[in-house]
């Protein structure tokens, strides 16, 4: 197994992909300008944000299990010390070779660390996205995006100032925001696919309890749903407010106190026992949500229906 290799900075990113370094906390990179080539199986770390943009890509990139050649145009996110594979692969499209278009932009976290971005940074949360879900984008939403990093480009270029840090903090933020939209865009989209995905959640949380999983395991976790549907945790959030309002903790909190609802209604389990049932390990904090959901306590609940 190939040790895995780390950048921790962007001095060693240029150096490694023999660039000019213009800025030691960010970097634009102009990939058809560059000739070097990870080795099939490397895996890449670095304590920088990467931002990648391909119409076609030699190699290969997976993030954990998923796989993205980028050959749609796609882009992708990545927060530090997130894991990236390299696996190359024997090139015989030639129409495919001639497009080889496409940039990285790549910041430290040092350049927004005391900037109103490096407040707001963590809600950015397609950088804890799969690579499978990627941002796809259109010939015009490209453009904006391509027009963005030239920007940085551009003060990247001139001599550094008192205004410099701010103008480039500032046009990363507006390429981030533009990435926001184009998301919420990409989820209306694909609201049929997502349709899909609520009534496949909603099918395993209701398989969840009919299989006594919350006996061994306790309530069903954001992550565990997340992985029945294939994916990442923030994306499943992410699509849950598009779709119905709410993340996908509440999407859990909701079905639970359905149960509840149902249960109290139904039978004559003392408080403490549904709790139990429903896999909370203190009633107190069962009755705790019931009220913040309902407005009344289960108890409450239970005598006026």
């Amino acid at each position: 197994m190939k040790p895995i290799l780390h950048l921790s900075s962007i001095s060693e990113l240029a150096k490694l992909e023999g660039i000019t370094l213009q800025h030691p906390l960010v970097s634009v990179v102009d990939f058809s300008n560059v000739k070097f080539e990870f080795d099939s199986g490397t895996k890449l770390t670095a304590d920088f944000y990467q931002i990648f943009f391909k119409n076609y890509c030699s190699s290969n990139i997976s993030y954990g299990r998923e796989k993205l050649d980028f050959q749609d145009g796609s882009l992708f996110c990545l927060s530090p010390n997130q894991i990236l594979t390299f696996q190359n692969e024997v090139e015989n499209d030639m129409e495919t070779k001639k497009d080889k278009s496409g940039w990285g932009l790549f910041f430290h976290p040092d350049i927004i660390r005391k900037t109103p971005l490096g407040e707001k940074i963590k809600e950015y949360s397609f950088f804890s996205y799969e690579m499978s879900e990627a941002l796809h984008l259109s010939e015009k939403e490209k453009l904006v995006l391509s027009e963005c990093v030239q920007n940085i480009q551009k003060e990247l270029s001139q001599n550094t100032d008192i205004h410099s840090q701010n103008i480039i903090v500032s046009n990363i933020e507006l390429f981030l925001n533009y990435c926001l939209r184009y998301y919420g865009r990409q989820f209306i989209i694909r609201k049929p696919i997502n349709n899909h995905v609520l009534i496949q959640l909603e099918n395993y949380l209701r398989l969840y309890f009919k299989s006594n999983k919350h006996n061994d395991r306790g309530l069903p976790t954001v992550q565990y749903l997340a992985s029945q549907v294939n994916l990442s945790p923030n994306y499943l959030s992410d699509l849950l407010k598009n779709e119905v309002g709410m993340n996908a903790q509440s999407f859990i909190h909701s079905y639970i106190i359905e149960e509840a609802k149902s249960i109290l209604l139904n039978s004559n389990y003392r408080i403490s026992e549904i709790a139990h049932n429903l896999g909370f390990e203190y009633p107190q904090y069962f009755s705790k949500l019931f009220k913040q959901k309902t407005g009344l306590s289960p108890f409450e609940y239970r005598n006026l229906n």
